[in-house]
C-alpha cells in the first residue's frame, strides 16, 4: 500500500536527484577564464531561472529583450568564427527587425565585415579532398564496429552511413539550399529534427517508455552514485577550458563549447545533443560521435576502472533483495520529478518531461498502443533519422581539425572519472551503510543504459557466480539519465 512514509520517500529522491547536479555546476562556472562568472553570480542566476522564482517575478518586456540582444550577439560571433558569414549577415538583418539596439548592430556589422575582409581560413589536418577519403573510411569503420562488434549498432550504423553520405564529392546530400535547388535530404534532417532539438527529446520518450525507475524507488540512496557519476560532465567542462590555455589559441572553446564537451561525460547522447545544439552546433558531429562511441565501448572502458579501484572482497559483495515498489509509487515518482523539475531547474524540462510522459504512460497501464508506439515504431524511425543526420554533422571540413582531437580525448577522460567516482562513492558509503553496496553498481552510474549496468552484472559474476547485481545496477543507472538531463539544464540556465 502507497503510505505517506514511501510519498515522502519518493519527494527527497526527486529533490535529491535535481538538487544534486546544482552546487559543482557553479563552482566549475566559474573557473571560465572567458565568462567573469563568480560562485556567488552562478547561484544568483540559478535562482533567477528556477521556476519558484518566475512564478513571483514573470519575465519582464526588458528582460525579453535583454535575452533576445544577448542570444543575437552569441550567435553572430558564433558564426563569424566558424566561416559561417551569410548566417551571420542573416541573424543581423533580424536583430535590426526586432528592434536591437543600433550601436550593438553596428559593432557585430564591423566585426563580421573585418572577419570577411581577413576570410576564413579553417585549420584543417588534411586537405579537403583526402579529408573526406579519410572521413568515408571513418564511416565505415563505426558501421564495421556496430555490425562485427556489436557496438550501439543502432546507432553507430546510420552514423556511420551519414558520414560516408556527407563526405561524397559534389553530391552536397548534407548542402544547404542554393537558389533554384533544394537542400540535401540530411540537410532537412538536421535542421528540422536536430537543430530543434525534436528528435532528442522524441529519443527521451521512447527512453521513457521503456525504463523502469522501482529498482531506484526500491533502493533509493542509489541516486547518489547516479548523481556522483556526472563529476565527469564538469571535469571535462574544466579541461575544455584548461586545453584552451594552455595550447595558445590551436584548440579553442568558448565557455558554451566547454559545457557542451562537458555533458559527454554523462555518456547519454540525445542528452548531448540536445545541449550542443543550443550552446554549440558547430561542434555537434564530434560531440555526438564521441557521446555514442564512449556509450558502446562501455564494455571495454569500464571494467578495467572498476577492477583497479575494488577489491575481490568488495567486487563478491551480495546484496539483499530490493522491496516491491507499489503501482501508486511508480505513478507518483515521474509527476513528483517533472514537478520539482519545473520549480526548481525549468530549463530541464525539456529532457525530463518527455522522460517523464513515456514512463507515465507506461506505468499507468491505460495507454498501452501509447506507450508501445513510443517503444517501438516511434523511438526506431527518430533513431534512424537522428542516426543519419548526426552523421551528416562528420564532413571533413568541419570534423578533421585540432578542436576534435580535443573532444575526444577529453570525452573519454569525462567518461573514466564518472565511472571512478560512482564507484569511489559507493565504497564510502559503505563505511556508513548498514547494508553492503557492491561498489560495482557505482560504475552503472553513468546514463549508458542499459549496457554500464550488465557491464557491473558481469564484473561482479566474474567473482561470484551467483550475485546478481543487475536490478541493483539499474538504480544508479536510470538515476543517471535523470542526473545527465538535470546536468544539461544546468548548463543551459547559465551558458545559454
Amino acid at each position: 500500500m502507497f503510505t505517506l512514509k514511501n510519498l515522502l520517500g519518493s519527494l527527497c529522491l526527486a529533490m535529491l536527484l535535481i538538487a544534486s547536479m546544482v552546487q559543482p555546476c557553479s563552482a566549475a562556472e566559474s573557473s571560465s577564464p572567458t565568462e567573469e562568472l563568480s560562485v556567488s553570480k552562478g547561484f544568483a542566476k540559478l535562482w533567477e531561472s528556477t521556476g519558484i522564482y518566475r512564478f513571483i517575478h514573470p519575465e519582464t518586456l526588458a528582460e525579453q529583450e535583454a535575452a533576445y540582444t544577448d542570444a543575437v550577439i552569441k550567435t553572430v560571433e558564433a558564426e563569424i568564427a566558424a566561416g559561417h558569414f551569410a548566417n551571420a549577415h542573416h541573424v543581423l538583418e533580424t536583430s535590426v527587425q526586432h528592434g536591437v539596439d543600433p550601436d550593438i548592430v553596428s559593432e557585430l556589422s564591423h566585426k563580421l565585415q573585418a572577419a570577411e575582409k581577413e576570410g576564413y581560413s579553417p585549420h584543417h589536418l588534411l586537405p579537403v579532398g583526402a579529408g573526406q577519403f579519410v572521413m568515408i573510411l571513418i564511416g565505415l569503420l563505426l558501421i564495421y564496429l556496430a555490425i562485427s562488434k556489436g557496438f550501439e549498432p543502432l546507432l553507430l550504423l546510420p552514423i556511420g552511413f551519414g558520414a560516408i553520405l556527407t563526405n561524397i564529392p559534389v553530391a552536397g546530400i548534407a548542402m544547404g539550399p542554393i537558389p533554384g535547388q533544394p537542400a540535401g535530404f540530411l540537410y532537412y534532417f538536421y535542421t528540422v529534427g536536430v537543430q530543434t532539438g525534436v528528435f532528442p527529446l522524441l529519443i527521451f520518450l521512447g527512453v521513457g517508455a521503456m525504463t523502469d525507475f522501482g529498482p531506484l524507488l526500491a533502493n533509493p540512496k542509489t541516486a547518489l552514485l547516479g548523481a556522483a557519476a556526472q563529476f565527469g560532465i564538469f571535469a571535462a567542462l574544466l579541461g575544455a577550458l584548461a586545453l584552451t590555455h594552455w595550447t595558445g589559441g590551436m584548440i579553442n572553446f568558448s565557455l558554451q563549447d566547454a559545457a557542451s564537451i562537458g555533458i559527454i561525460g554523462g555518456a547519454d547522447g540525445p542528452t548531448a545533443i540536445f545541449l550542443s545544439s543550443r550552446l554549440s552546433p558547430n561542434l555537434l558531429g564530434a560531440i555526438a560521435v564521441a557521446a555514442y562511441s564512449y556509450m558502446a565501448l562501455v564494455p571495454i572502458i569500464q571494467p578495467p576502472i572498476m577492477r583497479a579501484l575494488t577489491t575481490k572482497e568488495e567486487r563478491g559483495i551480495v546484496m539483499r533483495q530490493l522491496r516491491r515498489v507499489s503501482k501508486a509509487e511508480r505513478i507518483v515518482f515521474p509527476l513528483l520529478v517533472l514537478f520539482l523539475c519545473i520549480l526548481f531547474l525549468p530549463s530541464a524540462t525539456p529532457l525530463i518531461g518527455m522522460l517523464m510522459l513515456g514512463n507515465l504512460m507506461k506505468e499507468s497501464m491505460v495507454v498501452d498502443r501509447l506507450s508501445d508506439t513510443a517503444q517501438n515504431a516511434l523511438i526506431n524511425i527518430v533513431t534512424i533519422m537522428l542516426g543519419l543526420a548526426v552523421g551528416s554533422k562528420l564532413a571533413a571540413d568541419k570534423f578533421l581539425n585540432a578542436n576534435t582531437l580535443g573532444i575526444l580525448a577529453l570525452g573519454l577522460v569525462a567518461f573514466m572519472i564518472g565511472t571512478a567516482c560512482g564507484v569511489l562513492l559507493a565504497k564510502l558509503m559503505n563505511k556508513f551503510c548498514k547494508n553492503k553496496v557492491n561498489p560495482l553498481i557505482g560504475s552503472a552510474g553513468v546514463s549508458a543504459v542499459p549496457m554500464a549496468a550488465r557491464v557491473a552484472n558481469k564484473v561482479g559474476q566474474e567473482e561470484n557466480a551467483n550475485n546478481i547485481l543487475l536490478m541493483h545496477a539499474m538504480g544508479p543507472n536510470v538515476a543517471g539519465v535523470i542526473g545527465s538531463a538535470v546536468a544539461a539544464g544546468v548548463l543551459l540556465a547559465l551558458c545559454g
